[in-house]
């Protein structure tokens, strides 16, 4: 569909804005949320297997201060956007997008009709997918690990004006129609093409015009998770506080305050979820998975991935095989 058809049809009013126009309706905040904050969750919107979809922003009525529980990614098909995110006014223009992590508050003033702004809402876990062709040194990557992670909580959003870049509109242009007329292996064509559009906005992190600032702090937690995802095998705290220049005891600490969780714990944590998915994806041998993941104690990995996932590996397998 032509870039012009999908504007036409995007022009056309939901339900919701014909309901807002008859009646001046305002946000019910039980359509967004169960919680007693306004943080928008994406149950309300994706299947429990889904990580990825567009939603078109309802116009014609403000959106108060609100967070989600997933990565948002605001993109004007059409017109502007008017919004304060994180305490700072912007102003999206066509072919623009702005990314948000699930800790960054804002408010969205009320779009008129020729304004078009598609939200992509996406499950962290997603990036899990692309994780591995991200480049440590950049703005991007270390958005998204902050955001696959969910251990720090500082409110990010990055703001690409790409509105001159075609690759990145084509990309998006397919993403959005995939997702609105889906066929056969739209599912799998969404991930890759998604998969695409971080590396491309890699590409253009020149074209990033404003971004939060990150603390030292903020930067060490996020090394700190890069470092884990990478070498989960043999990972040491001490190597850890070597290849960042602190002291083992400061970034433990560091690493306990912004987390929650201590060095170890992560380490742990990472580990199972490796093993859990090669017992998913393989038929690689039990005792094979435990050391590949970093163990040599079968026993207590059976301990802790059975405190985990609730039960042992073996019968964890044997059930995923019936799913």
């Amino acid at each position: 569909m032509s870039v012009e058809g999908l504007l036409s049809e995007l022009l056309e009013l939901t339900e919701e804005e014909q309901e807002i126009l008859r009646s001046n309706k305002t946000i019910t905040k039980d359509t967004y949320t169960s919680q007693s904050d306004f943080i928008i969750e994406s149950e309300k919107f994706l299947n429990p297997d889904t990580m990825i979809m567009v939603r078109k922003h309802t116009r014609f009525i403000a959106f108060p201060k609100h967070k989600h529980n997933y990565i948002e990614l605001n993109y004007v098909f059409n017109g502007g956007l008017h919004q304060t995110v994180g305490g700072e006014k912007l102003h999206l223009k066509k072919g623009e997008l702005l990314f948000l992590n699930q800790h960054i508050e804002h408010e969205i003033e009320a779009c008129e009709e020729d304004d078009i702004v598609i939200n992509f809402i996406i499950q962290p876990k997603f990036f899990e997918f692309v994780f591995s062709f991200l480049n440590t040194e950049n703005r991007v990557s270390n958005f998204l690990v902050n955001s696959l992670y969910n251990h720090t909580h500082d409110g990010q959003f990055l703001y690409f004006k790409i509105s001159e870049v075609e690759s990145i509109q084509e990309l998006i242009h397919k993403i959005i129609e995939e997702i609105m007329h889906s066929s056969f292996m739209s599912e799998s064509t969404i991930k890759l093409y998604m998969g695409l559009l971080v590396v491309e906005l890699i590409k253009h992190s020149d074209k990033v015009e404003q971004t939060k600032t990150q603390s030292l702090k903020h930067m060490l937690v996020i090394e700190s998770l890069k470092y884990i995802h990478s070498n989960y095998q043999e990972a040491s705290l001490y190597e850890l506080a070597k290849n960042v220049n602190q002291p083992h005891y400061l970034l433990s600490k560091i690493i306990k305050s912004a987390t929650n969780h201590t060095f170890k714990e992560l380490l742990q944590e990472r580990r199972l979820l490796k093993a859990k998915e090669l017992l998913e994806s393989s038929e690689v041998a039990i005792s094979a998975i435990v050391e590949q993941v970093g163990y040599d104690n079968i026993s207590y990995f059976y301990r802790i991935f059975k405190e985990k996932y609730g039960q042992t590996p073996k019968k964890y397998r044997e059930n995923w095989k019936q799913l």
